[in-house]
């Protein structure tokens, strides 16, 4: 297996579930890299089986007339449609969104729960302030309630929002 290629604002798609081990062959460039994309794609045709680095580099994007997430926020032209088409997304319950900061898109880290969310002061300030400290207690990782978190690449600020079924 080949290391991954580099995503700014996905530093960790093997650790956030976004990337997974593979044998299949990528349907865009044909290549058995050893890992393939497991994330949501919006296109007119489901493109299957896309590798990271089809993801990367924008072809799977432009080849599918794709995109992996939205970008939420005001921030340049050129870093929404490298986060929405060449950065992998990641799966929600809801319509996943991904939160800028600094006038930049912030780098995803995972899902989170209430354990993993109390050790970032400043998102789950934010959380609490929109849903509450008994949502938040209640947030869990691999269940519901859930909360994604993010770090801004500029102040380091964590930032998070939650969503549910």
């Amino acid at each position: 297996m080949t290391a991954l290629p580099a995503f700014r604002y996905h530093p960790d798609p093997l650790a956030t579930g976004s990337v997974m081990p593979s044998e299949a062959p990528c349907d865009c460039c044909g290549q058995r890299r050893g890992f393939v994309y497991d994330g949501p794609v919006y296109a007119v045709d489901d493109p299957g089986a896309l590798c990271p680095w089809c993801l990367g580099d924008g072809s799977a994007a432009e080849r599918y007339e794709a995109q992996f997430t939205e970008t939420e926020g005001r921030v340049p032209m050129e870093v929404r449609l490298e986060v929405d088409r060449r950065t992998p997304g990641f799966r929600g319950w809801q319509q996943e969104r991904w939160l800028t900061h600094c006038g930049d898109a912030a780098a995803f880290l995972g899902r989170a729960g209430a354990t993993d969310v109390r050790r970032h002061p400043d998102a789950l300030a934010d959380l609490v302030a929109e849903f509450g400290a008994e949502f938040c207690a209640a947030l869990d990782t691999d269940g519901q309630p859930t909360a994604y978190l993010f770090r801004c690449l500029h102040c380091d600020r964590h930032l998070a929002y939650a969503d549910f079924t």
